[in-house]
């Protein structure tokens, strides 16, 4: 298994080496290459982008080596306490985010629909997100209200809702995912 090389700028990590950037894009769409928003595949010629919740998966799985300057590392509990810092119940989507990764899903930021992740089959460019996940915690309150509103949404851009609920102290999740049809 390859072992990619990060640096960490701001809440970001840019994988610089373009051979790297490829190989990590090819191998389960993880970020996005710079400057271009729609990639096709993995051949192009830019660094790669990070989200930090991606960064934490892989250098938690032993896949990415992150690093600030030429030669500080980056230990994970310090990844972990910036992904805190830049997510609201960041352990919670993490489970959920892990979950789905690591059963293959193709998971990417969902703040444009707003909900928590869009959640590919295949990968973006080769199909759209059949899934949108709003993570709750086990005690969490949603209303009809929410999730009305989410469902509309979901429908109007031809996805399935789905809520991913949370028990913290075993780690278990729940997915519950909402059909709508006319009445």
């Amino acid at each position: 298994m390859t072992t990619f090389t990060g640096q960490l700028v701001e809440n970001r990590i840019f994988i610089h080496d373009i051979l790297e950037s490829q190989a990590l894009f090819g191998d389960g769409y993880y970020g996005k290459p710079l400057g271009i928003s729609k990639p096709k595949n993995s051949e192009f010629d830019a660094p790669l982008v990070l989200d930090l919740i991606e960064g934490y998966y892989l250098n938690n799985k032993g896949r990415l080596k992150i690093f600030r300057n030429s030669d500080t590392n980056v230990e994970s509990k310090e990844i972990l306490k910036i992904c805190k810092k830049q997510y609201v119940n960041f352990e919670v989507k993490y489970v959920v985010f892990e979950n789905l990764r690591d059963k293959g899903y193709i998971v990417t930021p969902g703040i444009k629909f707003g909900c928590d992740f869009a959640v590919y089959i295949h990968g973006p460019g080769i199909d759209h997100a059949p899934f949108l996940v709003k993570v709750l915690k086990q005690n969490d309150n949603i209303t009809s209200v929410d999730i009305v509103l989410a469902g509309r949404l979901a429908t109007t851009v031809k996805k399935q809702f789905i809520l991913a609920i949370v028990n913290q102290s075993d780690r278990s999740i729940k997915f519950v995912g909402f059909d709508w049809w006319r009445a």
